[in-house]
Formats: structure tokens, sequence, C-alpha cells
């Protein structure tokens, strides 16, 4: 549960921010009566993110044994990708992103009016969707299905409350903060993901080392019991796992957590808070 309440909050929280940013900006700029357009936008990405997050369970449960884990196997690659590199975009454009939506709202309204603002709209919270989406559902394979899925929802909830207190000014939160202590969390989950991703690989025969583990602790610990569930839900490891997992859980997140913490080098210039208003 924890992993999908951080995934929720954490990627909700962006597309709160990114909403508030650009209905603040029309109301700065007397354009209230566009703000409709906005929500056509946002409701549209969110069935959107919805369709594929439905889709690709569908699909997993339609699949032969086989076609399953390498669907899954691949899925789990594929969302670590997206969360690894969500945390970097998010570290490099947090400083310019107030600017750089107001820019694209201007030029959204010279261009093409209501559609082209609704497609900006869309594009900003479908993309956060459907990261959020995939990286649910293989989150859920790793550390449990319902778990996951209802800390993820609770997270988004909490998300949108946040972000509408953060509009309204009720609220201060320290965004850098926030980002970069919910992005070394998020490299555990995704660390745990990955492992999942190479243990489906491993039982197709596809990588090896499955035979080779680090570590046994199911004759000691139930794995479907609260202890297990724990160690998931605070670590993302499971309670076996081959020298191979052990060794990409901790290299992705030395290697990530490295690189991730490294000081940016940014000019003056550029140098930005990240307003919502």
């Amino acid at each position: 549960m924890l992993a999908g309440l951080l995934i929720g909050l954490r990627e909700g929280l962006e597309a709160a921010l990114i909403v508030g940013i650009l209905i603040a900006y029309l109301v700065k700029i007397d354009l209230r009566s566009r703000i409709k357009t906005i929500w056509t936008g946002v409701l549209s990405a969110v069935a959107f993110s919805l369709i594929v997050g439905i889709g690709v369970g569908l699909t997993s449960e339609s699949l032969t044994e086989f076609a399953e884990k390498f669907f899954a196997g691949t899925m789990s690659f594929i969302a670590v990708g997206f969360v690894t590199g969500m945390i970097f975009w998010m570290r490099a454009a947090a400083k310019g992103l107030a600017k750089n939506l107001r820019t694209q709202v201007d030029s959204a309204l010279i261009g093409g009016g209501a559609f082209s603002l609704a497609a900006l709209a869309f594009a900003a919270v479908a993309r956060e969707g459907v990261e959020t989406s995939i990286f649910l559902w293989a989150a859920a394979q790793n550390s449990g299905s319902l778990p996951t899925l209802v800390g993820g929802f609770t997270g988004i909830a909490i998300s949108i409350f946040l972000g509408y207190l953060i509009y309204l000014g009720a609220v201060k939160l320290n965004l850098s903060v926030f980002f970069r202590t919910t992005g070394l969390l998020l490299m555990v989950v995704a660390a745990g993901v990955l492992t999942y991703g190479i243990h489906e690989f491993q039982e197709l025969g596809w990588l090896p080392g499955e035979v080779a583990i680090a570590y046994d602790l199911s004759n000691s610990i139930d794995p479907n019991g609260f202890v297990a569930t724990l160690f998931k839900g605070l670590l993302s490891l499971r309670t076996s796992m081959s020298w191979m997992e052990l060794f990409a859980y901790i290299s992705y997140i030395v290697i990530v957590a490295t690189l991730f913490l490294k000081p940016a080098k940014v000019s003056k210039d550029t140098v930005e808070k990240v307003k919502v208003s």
C-alpha cells in the first residue's frame, strides 16, 4: 500500500500543480471563461489514463502463462524507465515549470484557441496519468494488487486536496524538498519493480541466475503474511531473491540516487521559484 500511496501522491501532486498553474494564469490574464476548457482537457486525460491502466490489466489477464511473464517483465522495465525519467525531468524542469506553462498557454491562445488549450492540459496531465497507471500496475505485481491500488487512489485523493489548498494559498509546501524526498523513495519502489521484471525474464529462461539464490526467507516468513507485506511495502523486496535481482536492486538505487543527488549546474539567470500563481 505504501508504494501505491507514494506513486499516487507524487504523480498526482505533479498533475495538480500543473492544473493549478494553468488555471491561475488564466485568472491572472482575465480569461476565466477558458477555465472550463482546461477542465475538459484534464478530465479527458484522466479518462484516457484509466483506459490505459484497465487495458494493461485486462491484457495481462488474457495472456497465456508464457506471454503473461513476457508482458509483465517488459511492462516492468518500461515502468522503471518512465519513473526514472520522470524523477530527473522534474528535477530539471521544476524551476522553470510555471514560466514554461504560461508560455505554452500564450501560444495555445494565439494559435488555436480552445482546442489548443484543451490539448495542452490533456498532454500535461495525460503524461502523469499514463505513467501513474503503468507504474501502479507494475508495482502491484511486485507488492500485491489490491493494497497497491488502494494506496494509489488514496495518494491521488490526497494530492488533489493538497493541490487545491496550495492553489488557494492555504498551504505552503516546499516543493523542492517534497520532490527530492519522494524522488528518493520512488527509487526504492522502482528498484523493486526492476527486480520483478528480472525475475519474470529469469523464469522464461531469458536471463541467467534463477537458481543462484541470494537469500530465501520463505521458510521462516510467510510470503503472504504481515511481515512479508511490510517488507514489500517499505523496501519493495520479496522474501526470496536471486543474486542478479539483488545486485540490480542495490545497483539501481546507488547509481540513480547518486546522479539524482548530484548538484545541478544552473545559471543565476535561469533560477525561478515555482509558484502556482
